[in-house]
Order: structure tokens, then sequence, then C-alpha cells
């Protein structure tokens, strides 16, 4: 009956991706995910889905000194222990809005990769996990389809990331679909038993397959339903990567349908605590208009990702997609810039 109840009432969930023109299941409830189907890029879509963007004074090209290493064929170094994060000062209660969009990257964060490397993760390889936002038709898909799809404008520092992670763009995570909460990732049920092991979870799944030593952790729209199950299962997805050797980096989220911005305030003070990086996108998001979100609050503004363009700089999604970009390049910048690296 409980089951019944979750997905009938789920089913009403204003935060479902149903106008991404695809077949849209319920938003998991505690220990329920959903299942939906491909997502498709629309031609002209009227209505985005369910997820973050971000806005355009916050976050300049970066300082044209820190230039892009060349793309990584191999690269050497020693390992260290795998990192445990040190004991970190609580947030206040409202000091996560003042965080900046793209953070100072740790060195937490490096023994992190590093461990992954010792573990035979591709450095070159990234993953998505969260829900129909997640997936490549809104988010990043456009830097693995060419300039056909996308214009840097003042922001050409970022084509050496964007070449350094193709494939990982428009590749479809196995653990990012529509409705997905938390909780979905630990759920076997919902994992895609065309590539997944019997009983793998979606998580475990997407990152045995895709060997990532980076992961954008992208929760909380669909969580806002069952709140204080939303930190312990958080904290599970952040350990999972952590002793994987893959760096979370987690994303604050543009909506506030809990009303109260609990979810930010605990997504920024488990990076806090965790020492790894938060995307404070909900920040990026403050300049634009309407703070980025259409008429229900829930979902983003469309615009094609022509950063050159400042008509589609007023909308969400090619900002979620540009300050996506700058945490990637800090965090690659980042754990390569002690490496050796040979062609």
């Amino acid at each position: 009956m409980k089951t019944l109840y979750c997905i009938l009432f789920s089913m009403i969930l204003i935060t479902s991706c149903a106008s991404t023109q695809q077949t849209t299941v319920p938003a998991v409830a505690s220990s329920t995910a959903v299942q939906n189907t491909a997502v498709t890029q629309p031609a002209s879509p009227t209505r985005s889905p369910d997820f973050t963007a971000s806005p355009i004074p916050s976050i300049p090209p970066q300082a044209s000194e820190t230039q892009a290493p060349e793309p990584t064929a191999s690269l050497t170094a020693t390992v260290p222990p795998t990192a445990t994060p040190s004991p970190q000062p609580t947030l206040a209660p409202d000091q996560w809005k003042k965080l900046p969009v793209v953070p100072t990257i740790s060195d937490t964060v490096v023994q992190i990769y590093r461990q992954g490397l010792q573990s035979g993760n591709n450095p070159r390889a990234f993953s998505k996990v969260g829900d129909c936002g997640s997936t490549p038709a809104w988010f990043l898909g456009d830097f693995d389809r060419g300039p056909l799809f996308y214009r840097l404008g003042s922001y050409e520092q970022l084509t050496g990331v964007i070449q350094e992670f193709q494939g990982s763009f428009g590749r479809t995570s196995l653990a990012a679909r529509s409705g997905f909460n938390a909780a979905a990732l630990f759920v076997t049920l919902w994992a895609d038993h065309t590539y997944c092991h019997t009983n793998e979870t979606p998580l475990a799944c997407e990152y045995r397959i895709h060997k990532p030593v980076i992961a954008f952790i992208m929760l909380g729209t669909n969580d806002v339903w069952h709140p204080a199950e939303f930190e312990p299962d958080m904290r599970k997805i952040i350990e999972y990567s952590i002793d994987n050797g893959i760096v979370p980096i987690l994303s604050t989220k543009a909506d506030n349908t809990e009303g109260d911005f609990r979810i930010n305030a605990t997504i920024a003070q488990l990076a806090q605590e965790y020492d790894i990086p938060l995307w404070n996108f909900w920040l990026a998001m403050q300049s634009l208009p309407d703070q980025g979100l259409q008429e229900d609050k829930a979902h983003l503004t469309w615009a094609r990702n022509f950063f050159d363009d400042p008509e589609a700089m007023t909308k969400a999604w090619p900002i979620r997609n540009l300050t996506a970009l700058q945490i990637l390049d800090a965090v690659w910048r980042k754990v390569t810039a002690d490496y050796n690296i040979s062609k």
C-alpha cells in the first residue's frame, strides 16, 4: 500500500521532467526510484527539466596565465593513502549563500584523484549523477556534438577541458534518470540491467563501467518530500565516490521548493565537511531574470549554449553549462598541476 501511495503521489511532482517530451515516471520516495525513457534534445524546448543554472557577473573568464594543460596521454605520480577529510568548521545557517560559484580546489581533491588513478579510473572521464536535468539533452551534451552546437565567446580558455573530457559530455549516465533522488542511487531495481550486474545499484554500475575520476552530484529537487533522508543518503553517495577514488562535485539547486533552503544548506555543509568542491549554482542564478526559473519556480529557462549571445546568457541553461565547465576546468587544473604529463 505504501509503495502504491508513493507512486500515485509522485506522479504529480512538479519537479518531474514531463515537459521534456518524454515519458516521465514517478519521483523516488525514500528507497523508491523511477525509470524513464531516453531523453532526446528538443529542437526548441519551452520548458526545461528540474535542475539548476547560474549567472554571468559572478563568473568572469579565467585569467590568461592559467593555460590549460595539453590533453593527457599518460600520467605518473606517487599515490598517497586513501584521503580522509579533516574536521571542518560548521557553516552558519545562511553562509552557503555567500560561497563562490566556483571554489578554490583543495588538496584533499588531489588525494582522492590520485587514489582513483591507482584504482584504474580513467583520467579523461567524468560522470553525471542526478535526475533528468543531468542527462545530455540538457546538461553538457552539446560539447560532444561539436562547435555548431555551442560558442565559447570570451571563454575560449575552456577549450582545453572540453577536449580533455571528450566522450563524457554527451554520454548518458547510468546514474542519472528522471525523478531520481538521493535514495534512488542505491536501489538495485532502478539499475539498467542491460549493462548492470544483478543486485548492482545505479551508482555502482555507472562507476564500474565508466571509471570516472570526477562526478557531478546534482540532487535535491526530488528530495523535498523526504528531507530528513537527504543528508544520510548524500553521505553514502559522497563516501562511496571517495572510496572509489572519484572526486564528487556537489551542486546547490536553483529552486527552493522546500521553502527554507534546507537542502542547499545541507549540500554546502557536506561539501565543507568532506573538503570537496561545492558548485554554488544557486548563487550563479541570482542575477538572472526570475533567478533563472520559469513560472512554476522549479524548471529552468532555456537558451542555446552560445556564451557570446547576451540574450542567451540571460537564461539559466547556458549559464548552468558554462559554470559546470568552469568548475570541471578548475578541478582538472588542480589535480593535474603536479603531474608529469607525457604525450
